[in-house]
């Protein structure tokens, strides 16, 4: 999927923190001690097994930042495909500027292509339908920018980026309010006019009273069954939108995009996903 790329400038103190951490106090010690500082190469960083790719802006960064001088040529893009023995991109200059970014630029890409690989892995199984595959809150700490981009890259949708995007109800919130009715007209009273609201119920009596009370313009229908989903979605007769969430897997997925709902969520694409093997060769 092609999504817009992100700002460099958005993206810099991200890899810049990330070179600090790797490169401590003294540098890379091994390089200059054992690569002669004139010494030139060509680098490659290819594909150890079939992905999607993402991240590849955020390499290209972390080389530039420890040199400027680097020649950098990408050969495949964020959001394309690529297979074992692909070369992604191609870093030509001091060897031992390369050598210093190669780990947190393989990083970064091998991590941002397991969450776009992932959720395309999702969307194919959706295929017919007219379900969504969409993240969630569960990123790792620092990173969320950075891996719901790569969510974008694999086809799938954003969810909210912070808790100040949405109103989002969930079971504790209407625990502590003291009930759906009492949460729903809160945020009539309350919340903005530019401020969507959704509202995650645990079955169908839950929902029948959002419906009866209104308030809200999506529902989070959690935990249901196949079956279930099916129900909820002719009750609400597309009068809101309807999103669920829990035990998404790859092998649940087609069976829950059938039921007729608008999004599904999924935490694992940025909790659980497997870092794609990617090498950089001289």
């Amino acid at each position: 999927m092609t999504a817009p790329a992100l700002p460099d400038l958005i993206l810099e103190p991200l890899v810049r923190s990330a070179l600090m951490e790797d490169l401590g106090a003294n540098g890379d010690v091994t390089s200059q001690t054992v690569v002669p500082p004139d010494t030139t190469y060509c680098a490659r960083i290819n594909a150890r097994e079939d992905a999607v790719i993402s991240g590849l802006q955020v390499a290209r960064l972390a080389f530039g930042l420890v040199d400027p001088a680097l020649q950098i040529n990408a050969h495949l893009q964020d959001g394309e495909r690529c297979a074992q023995g692909d070369t992604l991109m191609e870093i030509s200059g001091r060897a031992s500027s390369i050598l210093a970014a190669e780990r947190v630029a393989l990083n970064f890409v091998g991590r941002l292509s397991g969450v776009a690989t992932a959720t395309a892995n999702l969307v194919a199984e959706t295929q017919g339908t007219h379900a969504r595959i969409t993240c969630t809150r569960k990123t790792t700490p620092g990173l969320r920018l950075v891996e719901k981009q790569a969510v974008l890259h694999g086809g799938g949708f954003n969810h909210r980026f912070s808790l100040s995007d949405a109103i989002l109800i969930k079971d504790n919130h209407i625990a502590a309010a003291g009930g759906v009715r009492k949460v729903l007209e809160a945020t009539r009273t309350r919340a903005s006019h530019m401020m969507k609201v959704e509202i995650e119920v645990d079955d169908l009596d839950q929902l029948a009273e959002v419906l009866e009370v209104g308030g809200a313009d999506v529902v989070l229908l959690d935990n249901m069954t196949p079956d279930l989903l099916t129900e909820a979605v002719q009750m609400v007769q597309g009068r809101l939108v309807t999103e669920a969430s829990g035990n998404v897997t790859r092998q649940t997925v087609a069976a829950i995009a059938a039921t007729g709902v608008d999004y599904i969520s999924s935490g694992a694409l940025t909790h659980s996903y497997r870092t794609i093997d990617f090498g950089l060769d001289f």
